[in-house]
């Protein structure tokens, strides 16, 4: 089992910055990638980005790529979303998640093709 934990959400104005943690625990080892979803009300989980662990590689949706950076801490196995430029449709509550089978990015933005899911932290960006 991960145990994934999210934090650093909450209210911020248009054009401010927030910088998301996930941390996660437990049986680690088999971790292929780590990702975030977001997901506003009435809408579906919506993939924002993703850090292939062993490589260091990323990817992010077109609409947050010059915006967001994703990165990570391997020492504390903590993986963090620098959120800048923040807009009103960024507003959602934010998911960390990992998958252990290799994939590629088509595969990883793909909610249902993740084990393991945080408890999400809140978002919103006033106008």
């Amino acid at each position: 089992q991960v145990h994934l934990v999210e934090s650093g959400g909450g209210l911020v104005q248009a054009g401010g910055s927030l910088r998301l943690s996930c941390t996660m625990s437990g049986r680690t080892s088999g971790t292929f990638a780590m990702s975030w979803f977001r997901q506003a009300p009435g809408k579906e989980r919506e993939f924002v980005a993703v850090y292939y662990w062993s490589t260091g590689n990323t990817f992010r949706a077109n609409s947050v790529k010059d915006r967001f950076t994703i990165s990570r801490d391997g020492a504390e196995n903590t993986m963090y979303l620098q959120m800048n430029n923040l807009k009103p449709e960024d507003t959602a509550v934010y998911y960390c998640a990992t998958r252990n089978t290799p994939s590629d990015d088509f595969i990883a933005s793909r909610s249902d093709k993740y084990d393991y899911w945080g408890q999400g932290t809140q978002v919103t960006v006033s106008s």
